[in-house]
């Protein structure tokens, strides 16, 4: 345990990060007048590298962090491949839908109403329950990851542990929308990296350096060495599927990204996506590092889902603890400030022209909403961040295959995909939820399976019969 003085001293480390990003939001645009454009998509004039880290921190979500050194502690290299290449190869496919969303609807704001242009009212209504679902899911489980953090390393109780990292962002997004997240992103992004790579290496030293990572690539238990065995198996159904199919459809069920298509220079827009996955991609890698080294070193864990920080706190003491909080706070805020604008885009335009309602009022209502609701959810008993992370992953999943097809041309049936999406909601995500609560993978991958197909499945049946 750390003496009262230390956790001053990681006080004042969040003090100073929140005094930081509010100093450059404000800095940067105090003299801007906030039209409709600058707020929901930042003047559309985003320049490469500005977009790029944005991308990036906006993608290094929670389980980044400590889903990746779980992963790699639990199940070695192959819980770490699972988690970390779909998750980058899910932005550099999403790159070329980027750049074609961008073409085609140039003044566009949100995806929903590209939907609702494409189809109907009603199908932009369900677009909207799995957008703004995927945003308060997203957004809670930052908070419940960080509550939890602050909770371990500062002894704030929990609650107020989730309404302060919830408060640091919520003045910043009020004030000036997304161009204080991609400016803050920026600054986060390449903190995380430079003390990224200070801080892992500092840590492997004290565990015994890259012998101790050899032996950990296997897991704890040394059973994941083979992929022909049956944990491997049953690791690639219960795990691999749902993450692969719930994080390649997840930027296309996420309006943040959608929201820094329309907002980045039209020539930048597939090359900031595919860097944006490659500079995500150091994130989990050097977290998997340090789950193999405990993995390798027999570490004895508390609680699987902060392995790296108790790892960190055991060898790397208060000045390693500290880094490691800079890292955290800066993702988690990210991600925070992100769903904060990507909810107010609907609210501020597809909500704002439905019901003919001002759009900076209705951008900064939804803000508060939605960070009120996040913290509901965060608070909820027993929540697991792995089972929050592969709920909304399979949720967001169930609009992949009709995004897809739209975007590229294929006019499907309107009531096919507004019965389709609607059928995977209530058929799919119940039998994957039952999946996980009871543990059986074969529920776990017929639900994740059917979330993603049924709507694709009953648009053919719905032109068939036409």
């Amino acid at each position: 345990m750390f003496s009262e003085y230390s956790y001053t001293i990681l006080s004042l480390i969040i003090i100073l990060f929140a005094g930081v990003t509010y100093y450059v939001s404000w800095l940067q645009n105090k003299n801007t007048f906030l039209t409709k454009a600058y707020f929901l998509v930042a003047n559309r004039n985003l320049s490469f590298l500005q977009s790029s880290f944005s991308i990036a921190a906006s993608w290094i979500w929670a389980p980044a962090l400590f889903i990746s050194c779980q992963q790699a502690y639990t199940h070695g290299w192959q819980g770490l491949f699972w988690f970390t290449v779909p998750n980058i190869l899910c932005l550099i496919i999403f790159a070329y839908f980027a750049d074609i969303i961008k073409t085609n609807y140039p003044k566009g704001f949100t995806l929903s109403d590209v939907i609702r242009s494409n189809y109907s009212t009603r199908v932009q209504n369900v677009y909207w329950i799995t957008l703004l679902g995927l945003a308060t899911c997203a957004f809670a489980v930052q908070l419940l990851a960080g509550g939890k953090l602050l909770n371990m390393l500062l002894g704030i109780p929990y609650f107020a542990a989730t309404i302060l990292l919830a408060l640091i962002p919520l003045g910043y997004s009020l004030a000036f929308g997304l161009k204080s997240s991609i400016l803050t992103d920026f600054i986060k992004m390449t903190i995380i990296m430079i003390v990224g790579i200070i801080l892992v290496p500092m840590v492997l030293a004290e565990m015994g350096g890259i012998n101790t990572v050899i032996s950990g690539l296997s897991g704890v238990n040394q059973n994941y060495s083979s992929i022909f065995t049956d944990d491997a198996l049953t690791l690639f159904l219960s795990f691999g599927i749902p993450t692969t199919i719930g994080l390649l459809s997840g930027p296309f069920g996420d309006q943040s990204f959608w929201q820094r298509a329309f907002a980045t220079k039209q020539e930048h827009v597939k090359k900031s996506f595919i860097t944006g996955a490659l500079v995500f991609g150091t994130v989990p890698i050097l977290m998997g590092l340090i789950g193999f080294a405990a993995a390798g070193s027999g570490f004895q864990v508390k609680d699987v889902q902060l392995i790296n920080i108790e790892v960190i706190q055991s060898v790397a003491g208060l000045l390693g603890t500290g880094l490691f909080l800079i890292i955290a706070v800066s993702v988690l805020t990210s991600i925070l400030d992100s769903k904060l604008c990507a909810f107010s885009s609907i609210a501020g335009h597809d909500m704002s022209n439905r019901f003919k309602l001002n759009y900076l009022d209705s951008s900064r209502v939804s803000m508060i909403i939605l960070t009120c609701l996040a913290v509901l959810v965060a608070n909820i008993p027993d929540l697991k961040i792995l089972y929050l992370f592969l709920f909304y992953g399979t949720l967001r999943s169930s609009t992949f295959i009709v995004t897809v097809l739209t975007l590229l041309g294929k006019k499907l049936s309107e009531s096919g995909v507004f019965y389709g999406i609607i059928s995977a909601i209530v058929i799919g995500l119940p039998i994957f939820t039952y999946g996980n609560i009871t543990k059986n993978t074969l529920f776990i991958v017929t639900g994740s399976l059917t979330t993603l197909l049924l709507p694709y499945a009953i648009t053919k049946i719905s032109k068939l019969r036409k």
